[in-house]
């Protein structure tokens, strides 16, 4: 008989059942729990020890079916007829000699079942007489069993533990070997490791310490420690195509996740915020996270990385060529001097960890320069390597690194939740004196709108801090004032009343002091710069002071006092000056400019994204007069362009800008209104997202739903969701009666930016649940749908939910959808077997959870996605006929009984598959009702005319071309 033709039958799907008796059925745990005594074979098998199953009497059975099985069917018989009892007496006395080898599961597994194969016929009689046939075959058939015997022990709940504990042991063992060989030949390999430990020491120490502003006051320290002072924040992707892949159906309409865990998500990650939303804090988070150990909660998928911190203002300061990986430290002013070729080792390793800072701080000009260069470190580290961009939201347009793999994220605005735990973080950190207002600051933040406004960021919320404590409970009103405020306190009030009399031998009022820093603040924002020279900042305070009449000051002394004395001016490095903030910067140029009534120089740089605080404050600072022409010069750029988005962009820009004046004239603000009605309601997500960034006034903007399409009032509800005060509840609680599911759908996205309860009463409850999937993030929201008395038949559960909430959930609703997120230690809830009309299930683990089929309900499901293979098997997949859509990612390291069980299911249409399955298909399969695929990218080489005789649709991963499309046959659609 043919060799392929042997193996055939040796696969068939009833070989398996028959070797599996072999095997005890129970399973030994992982050996923690007291020994380390590891899993021998003899314990394994169920004819050996005190509870057998089977005798050796029982094995030569079992043999002899295995030889009958293989020698039915058509052809001739693998070897001669009267050798069949000699055969069967060799088979079963190599099945039997599995009990004499000295190892356990894990060595075994190791081996291989070809190596495992020859130590069994090596271990049992030699076969006496036999022909070349037989021994032939022997050889297969035995082979063949060893690779089923393999596959039984990986596939034990256990085997996967042990396996855990085998390679931590192993790997610590190495790595003690390894320390002791680099300690005994110092070479490269030794001085790397030694450099990354001073390294990541000099990381820890540079970015452990955030500044909280305001925090220095009295006897508050001025730093507080990272870890105790960081708030995870969320943020928010954007939506996904007209036509989702299916890998990622039932996911909310936009990602939302810790930002801090957007890598463990996403390899590249671009993420946008406002000037203050906490993006470099973020990236100093990271940082100190990677060289944190034991790493901080959840952050453990850091671990071992190399950060790479670089911030772009430092990078290019002086107009310099953007550094390869070998001058990254430099460039980044790290004083330490690694090994030659020590960062390209470790980018090349895929352990690095990129954090590009700040696209929107250099010139507009240069970000395609910059784009090119971080696209030439893609191209040659971009394998293995975490990668992070930040940047202002409008610096650059939202595709600007799609086709490089880059997910796009945004800061949300801090949450009345996140407020309330930052104001309580302050008032800890600033001491006993601050604890009277603590509960009065957050008070007011629930009941004083135009304080709730400003509080949207950690900057402005330290502000808000350090000022209601200044002023004994009175905080300002409006942003002007505010800043006005902080100003004071930090040029005038702070030394004075903590009496520091003038250490540096210079006494200066407010006013100059303020003088001073607007000069650096309008030199920074004429020549785009955020950071210069410390000796031309020098010169710029030496040639103000006679015309400030202040010459019996020193220059120097001038200078250093406000460099150390201001609460303003940092010393980046050595030689170098900026602003704490770019918010501070911003806020003093734009008074310098109104002062020097540079309005040419405003309207001029009004589309450019870094303008639009400066323009927006400017007009706070100018007297109503000065503020109506700004206005208007706005209105009247607008007008001039063709470009939609632009005119948008300046529309806004002077909404926005006119909630800051003191006062303007009532021809301008009724002209800003009719143009503002203009571009409400937005025309897609784009434009409603940049309208919410206009804040608290768009909501008087806003039409409500009367009288509105399913477009427009998805967009004006796109737009109020993305508005996270206390007011917007109401106004999208109009919508929820709303019959359109685009609407319905974004009002329960929305949910997760608002205070649970209140938007639950006023909008949840009441929206009509049909074709309505529910998204229920955390415990908080499961208990307000389980006291409302809410039952929906649709339901995205996600894995911050606790599996007592998840039990509850199931055990009251009768659902036709479910996506169910599980995190690490979290197991599939026992309840879902009782959800028998179930029609799409995803289940979504953040882990490589044990889960079987046959906890599945026998339900008439239609669609099934799961991040990995079951442990029982695909096998039970014949017990849903009607599954027209598979997703089994993972599946395919059993690609065997993958494909076998597939003919199973007759109308089954969609699959999605990793590129080598395909190659991986048997010849005999066919899937002819299969008409779309999702792949990743197409082999060079792939038989899926074969395999899928009416294949109509390919569909790639989403915002990147489909790699290798030029070899599908052009009769398929690739989207």
């Amino acid at each position: 008989m043919e060799p392929a033709l042997i193996g055939t039958r040796l696969a068939s799907a009833a070989i398996g059942p028959l070797l599996k008796k072999l095997l005890a059925g129970d399973a030994p745990g992982a050996g923690l729990t007291g020994t380390d005594r590891p899993v021998r074979l003899a314990s394994l098998l169920s004819f050996r020890g005190e509870k057998r199953t089977l005798t050796e009497k029982d094995v030569r059975k079992l043999a002899a079916t295995l030889v009958a099985r293989t020698c039915e069917g058509p052809g001739e018989p693998p070897f001669p007829a009267d050798e069949t009892e000699a055969v069967t007496d060799a088979l079963a006395a190599n099945l039997l000699a599995l009990g004499d080898l000295d190892m356990d599961d894990v060595q075994a597994v190791h081996l291989g079942h070809e190596a495992l194969a020859r130590r069994l016929r090596a271990a049992a009689p030699a076969p006496d007489g036999l022909s070349a046939d037989s021994v032939h075959y022997l050889e297969a058939a035995t082979a063949r069993a060893c690779r089923h015997i393999l596959e039984f022990f990986t596939s034990r709940p256990s085997f996967l533990a042990r396996t855990l504990v085998e390679q931590t042991r192993g790997q610590a063992a190495l790595a003690a070997k390894l320390d002791v060989v680099a300690a005994a030949n110092p070479g490269p390999l030794a001085e790397d490791a030694a450099f990354e430990r001073r390294y990541l020491a000099h990381l820890a120490q540079k970015h452990g310490h955030l500044t909280i502003y305001g925090i220095d006051l009295r006897d508050a320290a001025e730093e507080w420690p990272l870890d105790v002072a960081y708030l995870s924040l969320e943020a928010d992707g954007t939506p996904p195509d007209p036509e989702p892949d299916p890998i990622a159906r039932g996911r909310q309409e936009y990602v939302s996740l810790r930002a801090d865990l957007a890598l463990a998500a996403h390899d590249r990650v671009l993420l946008r915020g406002l000037a203050g939303s906490g993006k470099t804090t973020l990236v100093q988070w990271l940082t100190v996270s990677a060289c944190a150990a034991p790493p901080a909660d959840g952050m453990g998928y850091l671990h071992g990385r190399v950060p790479f911190v670089l911030p772009l203002r430092t990078l290019t300061r002086h107009g310099e060529r953007l550094p390869d990986a070998e001058r990254f430290l430099s460039a980044a002013d790290c004083p330490l001097t690694p090994p030659d070729g020590w960062a390209d080792r470790v980018l090349a390793a895929g352990r690095g960890l990129v954090l590009v800072d700040g696209i929107d701080e250099i010139p507009e000009a240069e970000r395609g320069r910059a784009r090119d260069w971080l696209r030439g470190l893609l191209a040659a580290y971009g394998t293995g390597n975490r990668w992070l961009v930040t940047s202002r939201p409008t610096a650059v347009r939202d595709d600007w690194l799609a086709r490089d793999g880059f997910t796009e994220l945004t800061l949300s605005p801090m949450s009345p939740a996140e407020v309330a735990t930052f104001v309580r973080r302050w008032h800890r950190a600033a001491g006993p004196a601050a604890a009277p207002y603590e509960q009065q600051l957050l008070d007011s933040l629930r009941t004083t709108e135009h304080v709730a406004q400003l509080a949207t960021n950690p900057l402005m919320c330290g502000l808000i801090c350090a000022l209601h404590h200044d002023r004994r409970g009175y905080l300002p009103r409006g942003r002007k004032p505010l800043y006005d405020a902080a100003l004071s306190l930090l040029l005038a009030r702070r030394d004075r009343e903590r009496g520091m009399g003038a250490p540096y031998g210079v006494d200066l009022d407010e006013a100059p002091q303020i003088q001073l820093v607007q000069r650096l603040a309008y030199w920074l924002t004429l020549n785009d710069r955020l950071v210069m020279d410390r000796a031309h900042a020098r010169s710029l305070v030496t040639e103000a002071l006679p015309a400030m009449g202040l010459t019996d000051h020193t220059p120097d002394r001038v200078f250093t006092h406000l460099l150390h004395r201001s609460g303003l001016l940092r010393e980046p490095t050595a030689d170098t000056v900026d602003f704490v903030h770019r918010t501070f910067q911003d806020y003093l140029a734009a008074k310098a400019l109104v002062d020097h009534w540079d309005i040419g120089v405003l309207v001029r740089h009004a589309t450019d994204d870094r303008w639009e605080d400066v323009i927006r404050m400017a007009v706070g600072h100018a007297r109503p007069r000065e503020a109506a022409e700004i206005l208007r010069e706005l209105l009247s750029a607008a007008d001039r362009t063709d470009e939609r988005p632009v005119r948008l962009r300046l529309t806004l820009l002077a909404a926005t800008a006119l909630g800051h004046a003191t006062e303007v004239s009532q021809d301008v603000r009724e002209e800003i209104t009719r143009r503002t009605e203009e571009i409400i309601p937005p025309r897609d997500p784009d434009e409603a997202r940049e309208l919410a960034r206009a804040g608290r006034m768009v909501l008087d903007l806003l039409p409500g739903p009367e009288g509105l399409d399913g477009r427009a009032a998805e967009m004006a509800v796109i737009a109020a969701s993305h508005i996270t005060v206390d007011a917007a509840i109401p106004y999208l609680a109009r919508f929820a009666d709303h019959p359109g599911l685009d609407v319905r759908a974004q009002l329960v996205w929305a949910w997760q930016r608002f205070e649970t309860r209140p938007y639950a009463e006023a909008v949840v409850a009441r929206l009509d649940p049909t074709e309505l999937r529910y998204i229920v993030s955390d415990d908080a929201q499961a208990d307000e749908l389980l006291r409302l008395g809410l039952a929906p038949r649709r339901m995205e559960i996600g894995e911050d939910v606790g599996d007592d909430r998840v039990a509850a959930l199931l055990a009251r609703c009768d659902l036709t959808t479910l996506v169910i997120a599980r995190g690490a230690g979290q197991a599939l809830p026992a309840a879902l077997s009782r959800q028998e009309n179930l029609e799409e299930l995803s289940l979504l683990w953040m882990t490589a959870t044990p889960w079987k089929l046959a906890d599945l309900p026998p339900a008439p499901l239609r669609e099934l996605y799961a991040s990995h293979a079951p442990d029982d098997g695909l096998a039970g997949l014949a017990r849903y006929p009607d599954l027209r859509h598979l997703s089994l990612w993972g599946a395919w390291h059993r690609h065997e009984e993958y494909w076998r069980a597939l003919p199973l299911l007759s109308r089954l249409e969609s699959l999605v598959l990793a590129p080598h399955a395909v190659t991986l298909c048997p010849e005999d399969v066919v899937l002819p009702s299969v008409t779309s695929l999702h792949l990743q990218k197409v082999p060079p080489t792939v038989p899926l005319a074969r395999v899928f005789p009416r294949l109509r649709r390919v569909v790639g991963p989403r915002n990147l071309p489909l790699e290798g499309a030029e070899n599908l046959p052009p009769h398929i659609q690739v989207v």
